[in-house]
């Protein structure tokens, strides 16, 4: 055996860590053939018999099938086609779990009946084209039918949810959520009324300078009263509020009156709908962006201000 050295299937079995049965198993297969035999019949291998032995349990452990790692050590395959191969398929197996978890996890949470984890379990494993079928519906819903424009194409997109290829278990179950308040008739409605009240700004007042969207404006000028915690009926607050409805008038291109300043208040509140920011919070989860800025307090502040001055006895004289 040109000075080889040859070992029983017992020393190569403490060599490699593997017991005697195992090993006699992948010889009998053909896996590990024996190099020699003794004069009495026992079976020898060489120094090449333990490399492929010590593949082969390597390749068992990654969770390859014997047929597929006999092809690999007789190079009947290459052993790069086959992790590529088998890459894949685990990545396939690992994102069914990560949903499942997922699902399993939003049922502990919230208690969901039995219809509610189905139609979770039906979410979670959309394809790529039904997660863009459900999205397109919701956004025709709202958006069908408005002037295209612009803006109107930017806030559709900043409110298209893209699931990642290989998504975290929080992502699959803010998209859960997120289908589901997508799906949410009152939600549609509401999202489709601000949507409106937005394409009517937009179309309407002063076009020579650039249109700044309602809820940038109350951010920029309520934002600083908040930071001060400036009550909002005090007269501080005065300026403050005549600020928003010379900007809330010159938009519509309406006299700022008691009708003004209700519509306003109106339109704050439909944009005000905790559903809506869930959704961006959700949102954002989904598409892996920073958290969104919740203007709720902003909108709260300028509500109750707006409300006390539409008061018919209001003593404010700001307008």
């Amino acid at each position: 055996m040109n000075g080889d050295t040859l070992y029983t299937i017992g020393e190569l079995a403490r060599r490699t860590g593997l017991t005697v049965k195992t090993i006699r198993f992948y010889s009998d297969r053909g896996i590990v053939a024996p190099t020699d035999r003794s004069p009495a019949g026992y079976r020898r291998y060489d120094a090449d018999a333990m490399a492929r032995l010590d593949l082969v349990r390597t390749l068992r452990e990654l969770g390859l099938d014997l047929p597929t790692i006999r092809k690999v050590v007789d190079r009947e395959l290459s052993l790069r086609e086959v992790a590529a191969a088998h890459a894949e398929a685990l990545a396939v197996q690992i994102r069914v779990l990560s949903l499942r978890r997922a699902v399993l996890t939003a049922v502990a949470e919230r208690g969901s009946t039995p219809e509610e984890t189905e139609l979770m379990h039906q979410l979670a494993q959309h394809s790529e084209d039904e997660r863009r079928r459900l999205i397109d519906d919701f956004l025709e819903a709202v958006f069908g039918g408005l002037d295209a424009t612009p803006a109107s194409a930017g806030v559709m997109r900043s409110m298209t949810p893209e699931l990642p290829i290989d998504p975290d278990a929080e992502q699959v179950q803010a998209w859960m959520e997120l289908a589901e308040l997508s799906r949410d008739p009152d939600f549609r409605t509401g999202v489709r009324r601000m949507a409106e009240d937005h394409a009517t700004e937009q179309a309407r007042g002063d076009t020579t300078g650039p249109r700044r969207d309602i809820a940038a404006t109350v951010r920029d000028l309520v934002g600083p009263a908040l930071a001060t915690h400036t009550d909002p009926a005090s007269p501080q607050a005065d300026p403050i509020v005549a600020a928003l409805m010379a900007h809330y008038a010159r938009v519509l291109d309406h006299p700022d009156d008691i009708e003004l300043r209700r519509r306003l208040a109106i339109r704050l509140e439909n944009i005000n709908d905790p559903r809506r920011d869930r959704y961006l919070q959700l949102l954002a989860v989904v598409n892996g962006w920073p958290p969104p800025e919740s203007l709720a307090p902003l909108f709260d502040w300028s509500i109750e201000a707006l409300s006390i001055r539409t008061q018919p006895t209001s003593s404010n004289t700001w307008e």
